[in-house]
Formats: structure tokens, C-alpha cells, sequence
């Protein structure tokens, strides 16, 4: 694999990277691969690697964005924390919710034991937390949810599908069954800059995720950010 060979974009500040499902962003203390293990193919000249502004779970597929200096980084960081980067996620729950989209409000904690490690739960004293979904289909007793989160908690998706929807993400080894590939892939990517073009990335859907058609008045694609 490859990582050269699944880029989105790519500038003087900036590689967005269509990350496979299954690779970890960090290097795992096995010293199994990584995304860190391919950024030295990702110099493109520059005296610098690239590193990541944000995090993908490891069983999420699509837009990771790198930043190819450190002023970038900074930069990134900025917008992230200020609101000013959006990330769109495709997944398909098991189950179908009732009505056509809304607003998932809420907070998360983290909790972990001996036996089962560490997971989120839903927390009324927790970090709040706030991701938008909307049904873009549904087929075999399941559906394709779009989730735009407005908050960046840790497993904020999975848990807000589970909780929050109702039934988990397919494939989710923490928060569903775990059976098959987990179905979770971070859609599209929009990114303001000052000065310079915004950044507005779509990844395709995984070949993983089977065969979903594209609802009426879609320009060929999932809805983008904006």
C-alpha cells in the first residue's frame, strides 16, 4: 500500500490524505504500520515530513489532513479550533431512526476498568458534544447516515450513533457487534485559509460499503461542506 497513490490534495501547506480503513494514524507500540511510517514518502522535497492535524480512528477510512511545516500546523490547529473546518462522515447504522435528520446533543465521558479498557459513554457531566445527521438511504434494514459533528470528542460519531440513533455504526468492535469491516468514513473535508484557496476535498465511498445510489438531486456526489 501505498499512501502517495491516495492523495486528495495537495499544496505548498497542505496533503489530504484518503487514509485506508484499518491503518492507524500513530505508530502503534508494535511498530506495526502506520500513516507515520509512510510520511517520509510524503516530503515531496520539502526538508520536513508532514504530520497530521487531526486523527482518524484506525477503523475509519477517508480525509485526513497533513501539514507539510510547522507555521501550517499552527495554522490548522487555528482553524480547527476556531470553527472553521467542517468534516463530513459517511457510515451505515443497523438499524434505520425514525425521521429524516437532526441534531445528536450529547455530552461524553470516558470511562475504563481492567476488564474492558476504556470506552465513551454518554456523560451529563461529560464534554458537550453535538453532531448533526441525515438519512441519505436506507436498504435490508439498515441505513446510510451523513454525520457532520460540530464538536471533535473522542468516538463522538460512534457513540452519538449508538446512543443517540439508536443503533451502532456496522461493525463498530466497540459500540456494535464488531462483525466485518467497520463502516465509518470521514466523507469530505472543508477547510477555510485566509488568503489563500479554501480546501475542499471529497473521498469516494469505500468499495467496502456496497452498493448505496445516490439520492435524487446530488451533483454525483454526497453532499459537500458549506
Amino acid at each position: 500500500m501505498l499512501l502517495v497513490d491516495r492523495i486528495l490534495f495537495m499544496d505548498g501547506e497542505s496533503i489530504v490524505l484518503d487514509k485506508p480503513q484499518g491503518l492507524p494514524v500513530d505508530a502503534p507500540r508494535d511498530g506495526s504500520l502506520s500513516v507515520h511510517s509512510h510520511l517520509s514518502s510524503l516530503a515531496f522535497g520539502f526538508k520536513r515530513w508532514p504530520t497530521p492535524v487531526h486523527r482518524l480512528d484506525t477503523d475509519t477510512s477517508g480525509c485526513l489532513l497533513l501539514a507539510r511545516n510547522p507555521g501550517a500546523h499552527k495554522r490548522f490547529q487555528k482553524a480547527f479550533e476556531g470553527a472553521l473546518v467542517e468534516k463530513l462522515y459517511l457510515a451505515v447504522i443497523e438499524g434505520v431512526p425514525d425521521g429524516e435528520g437532526g441534531s445528536i446533543i450529547m455530552p461524553l465521558g470516558k470511562v475504563s476498568s481492567k476488564e474492558a479498557g476504556w470506552r465513551v459513554v454518554p456523560d451529563a457531566r461529560g464534554k458537550s458534544a453535538i453532531t448533526r445527521w441525515r438519512k441519505m438511504g436506507e436498504q435490508n434494514g439498515r441505513a446510510l447516515i451523513q454525520f457532520i459533528p460540530e464538536t471533535g470528542r473522542t468516538h463522538q460519531i460512534r457513540v452519538h450513533a449508538a446512543s443517540g440513533l439508536g443503533f451502532p455504526i456496522v461493525g463498530d468492535p466497540h459500540y456494535g457487534n464488531g462483525e466485518g469491516a467497520m463502516l465509518l468514513h470521514a466523507s469530505a473535508l472543508y477547510v477555510e485559509r485566509n488568503g489563500k484557496p479554501d480546501i475542499s476535498v471529497h473521498a469516494p465511498l469505500p468499495e467496502r460499503f456496497g452498493d448505496w445510489p445516490l439520492l435524487p438531486g446530488l451533483p454525483g456526489t454526497w453532499d459537500q461542506p458549506g
